[in-house]
């Protein structure tokens, strides 16, 4: 689970949701897909504009009135292939630090991506993960990250040229806390 660290950077996550395709889905099961703010088969319109349109909402709102924006992978595996997270009903574990972040209450360390429950942040109260489990769920790994860039890159451009500057600009300040 991440916060992202103001509206417009929360914008640039939500632009940059990306799955990987199954049966469900046209393509090759397996291939990552990007699909801005999960809406890709509803959108009418051009991509690009929909995505202005939420940068103008930040910038027409009182910044104590935008809601925070959290994105979360319930689906991140070990090396191993296993999930590092239950799932299920202890998703409402993380939804719980959300709140918390929400209501001011909940812990979070600042990452590259955004910010992320601090150690002891989320509430794992009789589940059987170690703690060691919890640091893999939670950890950003640079190069790993580094690696996406040219593909989020490629995914803008593929947008086209309406996308704004604002998620070029995003994708910078992304690669450049990836390097400090």
């Amino acid at each position: 689970v991440t916060e992202s660290f103001d509206w417009q950077h929360g914008v640039f996550m939500g632009a940059t949701v990306a799955s990987e395709t199954t049966a469900a889905a046209a393509g090759a099961i397996g291939n990552l897909r990007f699909d801005p703010f999960a809406m890709l088969p509803f959108c009418g319109y051009n991509m690009a504009d929909y995505i202005q349109h939420w940068l103008d909402i930040g910038k027409a709102t009182d910044t104590s009135k935008l809601p925070k924006i959290f994105y979360v992978n319930w689906f991140r595996k070990s090396p191993e292939g296993k999930f590092l997270w239950p799932g299920y009903g202890e998703n409402s574990r993380v939804l719980k630090w959300i709140v918390e972040r929400i209501s001011g209450t909940g812990a979070a360390v600042e990452t590259p991506i955004g910010y992320l429950p601090a150690p002891g942040a989320l509430d794992t109260e009789g589940l059987d993960l170690t703690a060691d489990q919890v640091t893999a769920a939670l950890t950003v790994n640079a190069e790993e990250w580094r690696s996406e860039l040219p593909k989020i890159a490629q995914h803008f451009a593929h947008l086209g040229n309406r996308v704004p500057a604002d998620m070029g600009a995003q994708l910078k300040r992304l690669e450049d806390r990836l390097s400090a």
